[in-house]
């Protein structure tokens, strides 16, 4: 088994750049760390650390165990935390990023089965996703939900799901939807006025081009970057919108709404973006589970 006082010794040699730094950080005599360090190479097979200067330098094999290093010392930052709150009784923690352009109707159907964990504390912070995506490798996050998946050459050492794809539908005002504008859809998307997602939700590049493919002119009267905000401009009668049918069960809690018509080929995409430390929390994990046992409409 790996010996982790080792592991350690080798991270602060690695993070102080010399075994002299190391040995004033640490309190110990420069003799003993480099002994330390020197096992864990013989146990691991790789040189890890070479002469570079006055100090020491990575190797590649290096690389790969500091950065594994990195993790573990981090989350070990935590554990102190994380027990006076369970000694307690106070919390359990659950730290959400939403990508700015992400349906949040939807979006709270897929955290609802954690809701109801004892002592939850749910933080969710919304956001440009680049900021989101920095923020879970700090860990801050425990998981980001976004409408495209991250950039493929992101340095950050993220693992990516697509978690689900939810069918479109529109809903309008019931002043508006009326049972011959329900029977003429998609082309009474023509006639009324529209609220749309903003241009930044990936979701409104793929109405704009369904738009173009059933030869579609449409009014655009609002845009909005929260789809909740979206919805209850609409139930005042401003016009009809799109909203995934996973995010379509919340609608319930509006009045005067009524279904105008499902989208054939105009799909929403969530995708579930993790962390090493995210790969593990407990409350990521069923949350994660119930969405793929439960596909979207």
């Amino acid at each position: 088994m790996l010996n982790f006082r080792h592991l350690y010794y080798f991270w602060v040699v690695a993070k102080e750049g010399g075994f002299a730094r190391a040995a004033e950080r640490l309190d110990m005599a420069i003799q003993t760390i480099s002994a330390q360090v020197k096992a864990l190479e013989q146990d691991l097979g790789h040189q890890l650390l070479k002469p570079a200067g006055r100090g020491v330098e990575v190797t590649d094999a290096g690389q790969a165990v500091l950065a594994r290093a990195e993790e573990i010392f981090q989350l070990g930052e935590l554990i102190p935390e994380e027990a006076a709150a369970a000694a307690s009784g106070q919390t359990a923690r659950l730290a959400i990023g939403m990508s700015d352009g992400l349906a949040k109707l939807a979006a709270h159907v897929l955290i609802q089965p954690v809701l109801d964990t004892p002592s939850l504390k749910l933080v969710v912070h919304e956001g440009d996703v680049n900021q989101l995506l920095g923020e879970l490798a700090l860990h801050q996050l425990d998981l980001v939900l976004t409408c495209q998946p991250p950039p493929q050459n992101s340095a950050l050492r993220l693992t990516s799901e697509r978690l689900m794809v939810s069918r479109v539908d529109w809903y309008g005002p019931v002043s508006m939807v009326s049972q011959a504008e329900i029977d003429e859809f998609p082309a009474s998307l023509g006639r009324l006025p529209v609220l749309l997602p903003t241009t930044h939700a990936a979701l409104r590049g793929r109405i704009d081009r369904w738009f173009e493919a059933q030869r579609l002119s449409v009014r655009v009267v609002g845009e909005f970057e929260d789809s909740a905000l979206l919805s209850l401009f609409a139930a005042r009668g401003l016009g009809v919108f799109p909203v995934t049918a996973l995010g379509a069960t919340d609608l319930e809690s509006l009045r005067g709404l009524r279904l105008l018509g499902r989208s054939e080929g105009l799909h929403e995409e969530i995708h579930a973006i993790r962390s090493r430390r995210g790969l593990h929390h407990p409350l990521v994990l069923r949350l994660l589970t119930a969405a793929r046992e439960h596909p979207a409409p």
